[in-house]
């Protein structure tokens, strides 16, 4: 079998929880399907600056879902720059069926991860067939551009989708932020598509780009003159891009 790239996932919320137990499932018997091993990697660096405990809070429910899905369960604490570096965090990349980035602050996990040796493996490991999901803050960090949720300033992805910004946590975001919402819109990057993704929600790009999940995906920008909706099932034409 020649290896293709691995499937790709952007998720609105949820990681490592029951109700994405599917999501997961099917993301890593992707990549097993691919030749890959029957292994979860969790990478938690959109919590790099938070506490202790919140680390561990991340690994014990990874370690958790892991063990729903019967599969070895890796756990990266990939925390710094200097982390993203590292030779040991490197070569546990190597062959993993998925590759998980957790929720937290996008714009750090860019500063982490922008042109070093581990984003490298990991786009590597991509697109030889592992999965690769993003959550909240994981997804939105895959893009060019990190749209100002909480920030108001667009901050710098890592560019692995460049045609693509996201907007996670859709549905809460907008019921708390409707402006700061309409304002993203307007100022998108012209020629890329603004997602909003619902909780519980992915966006998965295996042939096509398909809904998962219990909610929904809105095209906010980017097909045609006015939003769109896409609920679980769903195929949405996007045109795609990587680099």
């Amino acid at each position: 079998m020649n290896p293709e790239r691995g499937a790709l996932a952007l998720v609105g919320s949820g990681e490592y929880l029951v109700q994405m137990q599917e999501i997961e499932s099917d993301l890593l018997q992707r990549g097993i399907a691919q030749g890959k091993s029957n292994t979860y990697i969790q990478i938690p660096t959109g919590a790099g600056q938070e506490s202790d405990d919140r680390i561990e809070f991340w690994r014990e429910r990874g370690a958790v879902q892991a063990k729903r899905l019967d599969a070895e369960v890796c756990f990266l604490s990939i925390l710094t720059r200097e982390d993203a570096f590292n030779e040991k965090y490197i070569s546990q990349l190597t062959n993993a069926g998925l590759i998980y980035f957790s929720g937290g602050d996008p714009g750090y996990i860019t500063e982490v991860f922008n042109q070093t040796p581990l984003w490298e493996k990991i786009k590597n490991e991509f697109n030889s067939g592992t999965s690769l999901a993003g959550c909240s803050a994981g997804a939105m960090a895959f893009g060019s551009k990190i749209v100002g949720i909480r920030k108001s300033h667009i901050q710098s992805g890592l560019g692995l989708i460049p045609n693509i910004e996201v907007i996670p946590h859709y549905d809460k975001f907008l019921g708390w932020v409707p402006d700061r919402i309409a304002s993203i819109a307007l100022r998108s990057d012209e020629g890329s598509y603004l997602l909003g993704i619902d909780e519980d929600t992915a966006l998965v790009l295996t042939d096509k780009w398909r809904v998962q999940g219990r909610a929904k995906v809105h095209v906010l920008k980017g097909l045609g003159n006015s939003p769109q909706t896409f609920t679980s099932g769903n195929e949405i034409e996007l045109l795609q891009s990587f680099t």
